[in-house]
């Protein structure tokens, strides 16, 4: 790799400001970093050391449940998405099974796998040709991810807990998370971020919007209305990967702030507008996923964990995330815990 000397982190692999430098591969990418044919992205940070130090913080044996049902979002969080029909048969009177249409599988508690986003210009994480990823055919597939694990020390950011200390926000309202804001509730929580961590940050938006009614629900245009998140910057992008976060987890719709902020420099004024679908303009999503090879995980119940930790004053804890082992697979259901 190219890039100016002596600002590779103590682990010896390179700052953000280092991959901001590169001339070989896109510039903020990490393709090559971990290999040149990764499919694992930041889940390389999930060494055998420190899944073994993560399994030590089970101390209590208290179990929570980061998944919310798999129909709990309606609306849909996206309207090319649609709630799940459960069905149940039997072939006698003392037999039972069951079967699931119009699953899609990031319409709940879900991690995007490297499959989600293409950059515009560079196209899919580590350079993968956009025929590879198709139906059945395995380049950067969530089943990756299943044969790797995910299993880790979380460490949650209860920045809702900390703003409402501060004074509360008007709910729905959309507020931005800046790194500075991440430090200073890690900092009063009395825990550090590592490398490694999978990272949960709590907005309180799922929390809020279960709270709504169903009219208020449909009223409120779920998907486009505002929600607090990750702000868009340079700045995000190197405090997640200067901290070597194998994985950011968030209780709201994409991690990020909606709307994009229009100033934070990632907007593209020449980029013509999508038809049909989500408009990733600006969006974290791109250098995150195809750029950085990060792993995201959205709509996470967070709330029980959060009035957990705010008891006992402890904010890491080990956390398992079991995806589909499907080949090809975008993205999947999270089947997320926490241990304490």
């Amino acid at each position: 790799m190219e890039g100016p000397p002596g600002r590779h982190l103590r682990d010896g692999l390179p700052s953000y400001e280092d991959l901001k430098q590169r001339t070989d591969r896109p510039a903020g990418s990490s393709w090559g970093v971990f290999g040149e044919d990764d499919h694992l992205g930041t889940l390389n940070f999930l060494t055998p050391e420190r899944v073994v130090a993560a399994t030590r913080l089970a101390k209590r044996g208290v179990v929570f449940n980061l998944d919310y049902p798999l129909d709990a979002f309606t609306p849909p969080p996206v309207s090319t998405r649609s709630v799940p029909r459960h069905h149940i048969f039997q072939t006698n009177p003392n037999h039972r099974d069951d079967w699931l249409d119009g699953v899609y599988l990031q319409g709940t508690s879900q991690i995007d796998g490297l499959r989600h986003i293409r950059h515009p210009e560079h196209g899919f994480y580590g350079g993968v040709a956009d025929t590879e990823v198709a139906v059945g055919q395995p380049a950067l597939g969530i089943q990756e991810v299943a044969e790797h694990g995910i299993v880790g020390r979380g460490v949650l950011l209860d920045v809702a807990r900390q703003r409402q200390a501060d004074g509360p926000a008007p709910a729905g309202s959309a507020w931005s998370i800046s790194p500075a804001d991440l430090d200073r509730t890690a900092d009063r929580q009395g825990v550090a971020v590592e490398a490694g961590d999978v990272v949960l940050v709590r907005t309180g938006w799922a929390g809020e919007f279960m709270a709504r009614s169903t009219d208020e629900r449909w009223r409120r245009a779920f998907g486009r209305e505002p929600s607090p998140g990750l702000h868009q910057s340079e700045a995000t992008l190197a405090w997640l990967w200067d901290h070597r976060v194998a994985l950011v987890a968030a209780d709201n719709v994409a991690v990020e702030a909606f709307p994009v902020d229009p100033d934070s420099g990632l907007v593209d004024p020449d980029e013509t507008a999508v038809e049909e679908g989500g408009n990733h303009n600006g969006m974290l999503h791109r250098p995150w996923i195809a750029l950085l090879g990060l792993f995201l995980g959205e709509l996470w119940r967070l709330d029980d964990l959060a009035a957990d930790c705010a008891e006992d004053g402890v904010y890491e804890f080990l956390v398992t995330a079991k995806v589909l082992n499907l080949v090809g697979g975008v993205g999947s259901p999270a089947n997320a815990m926490a241990v304490k």
